[in-house]
């Protein structure tokens, strides 16, 4: 094993383990498979599945008040630059927008999205001044920048004008994790939740903000549903963010077997697989994404994807997708097309996996490793 002179700063991972936690996770096991130790701090309830996944590393408990996010930009400013210097790494990797402005210049900082700019109306005021500030610090302070695709580092220099390198590092998918679900495994995720063995369903996994068009889609699936008598039921998975229709609508529905519309909650990471792969669809309307992680897991687990042609998502799904508007109309169409072409959903199903395949997270941390050794 080489060590790399890095210091991984994991403590921005949410308490639901979600899209940044996979980042971390991914990055973290693509440097171990291809034979690369980093040092990284992270939240002492993070300590113990992060060294499960990848033992390779050293890993570092950070002070237990850094679990209040407020706590933990304070800690990031005035303590982490001494943990810098003690774990003698030359690079900090900070893989969510914010860094130590004491160090920029050993920062390394990764920028997800620029919908912040491009999209300001899917944030709250506060949160998009936030992350403004941030993508533009990143860009000027740093050392340099990542973004998971070409798409959102086109959209951060439209923004922010700076001469700091950025490099492209794809995402990767854990194919252990997301595959082709079993007929056993998917038998299992219907008992839990209630589904009977005739019944299959419409999936959607990602957090319920405005950009990714919840309610335009539940909306669609509504009318979709008085049309046709045989639309699947819609199954939605992910935690309840600042769209205030779709929350309403979700909560409202609850997960009551048997109807329509059914808010399941986070799912355990186990479950994804069968949920994803055991749907006839998976629909992911989203306005813009910087790279579109439900949808490369989607086609890793053998999923038809009907998703939209906005920003990155193209870069992941390329073929192997559907295409249609994050608009309730558009989505109502193209949803009963697809529905009833089942030899199309066969394919795009079978070219998924092909091309999700190509997205490992070993290239993701040699593109890393590239930007650190810059």
């Amino acid at each position: 094993m080489v060590t790399l002179p890095v210091l991984i700063d994991a403590t921005s991972i949410p308490r639901d383990r979600g899209g940044v936690a996979r980042y971390i996770s991914g990055l973290l096991t693509g440097l171990e498979d291809e034979g690369y130790s980093v040092t990284v701090i992270a939240k002492g309830s993070d300590l113990g599945w992060l060294s499960d996944r990848a033992p390779g590393h050293v890993y570092r408990g950070a002070p237990r008040l850094v679990d209040l996010r407020p706590v933990r930009l304070l800690w990031e400013q005035i303590a982490l630059p001494g943990h810098l210097r003690r774990s003698r790494a030359t690079t900090l990797h900070s893989p969510h927008y914010t860094f130590p402005l004491v160090a920029s210049k050993r920062c390394v900082v990764t920028l997800h999205d620029a919908t912040f700019f491009s999209d300001p109306r899917s944030h709250g005021r506060l949160k998009r001044t936030f992350f403004r500030l941030w993508t533009g610090a990143a860009r000027r302070l740093s050392r340099a920048t990542v973004t998971p695709s070409a798409a959102t580092a086109d959209e951060v220099s439209r923004f922010v004008r700076s001469g700091v390198p950025n490099t492209v590092a794809h995402l990767g998918v854990d194919p252990d994790v997301f595959r082709p679900p079993t007929a056993d495994a998917i038998s299992a995720f219907r008992r839990r939740h209630g589904i009977d063995g005739e019944t299959s369903w419409i999936a959607f996994l990602g957090t319920v903000e405005p950009r990714k068009s919840v309610a335009a889609l539940i909306r669609a699936h509504r009318a979709a549903s008085a049309r046709e008598s045989d639309v699947p039921p819609l199954l939605v998975s992910g935690s309840l963010g600042w769209d205030a229709e779709a929350v309403r609508l979700l909560t409202e529905a609850g997960d009551r077997p048997g109807t329509s519309l059914r808010y399941l909650g986070y799912l355990d990471l186990d479950e994804l697989a069968a949920f994803l792969g055991g749907s006839s669809l998976v629909v992911y309307p989203s306005i813009g994404e910087g790279f579109g992680l439900p949808v490369l897991e989607a086609m890793s687990c053998g999923s038809a994807v009907l998703t939209t042609p906005r920003l990155a998502i193209p870069e992941v799904g390329g073929d192997a997708v559907a295409y249609t508007q994050p608009f309730a109309d558009a989505i109502e169409e193209d949803l009963l097309e697809l529905l009833a072409d089942g030899d199309r959903r066969d394919r795009l199903a079978q070219d998924a996996v092909v091309r999700a395949a190509d997205f490992t997270w070993a290239a993701c941390a040699a593109a890393h490793r590239g930007a650190w050794s810059r």
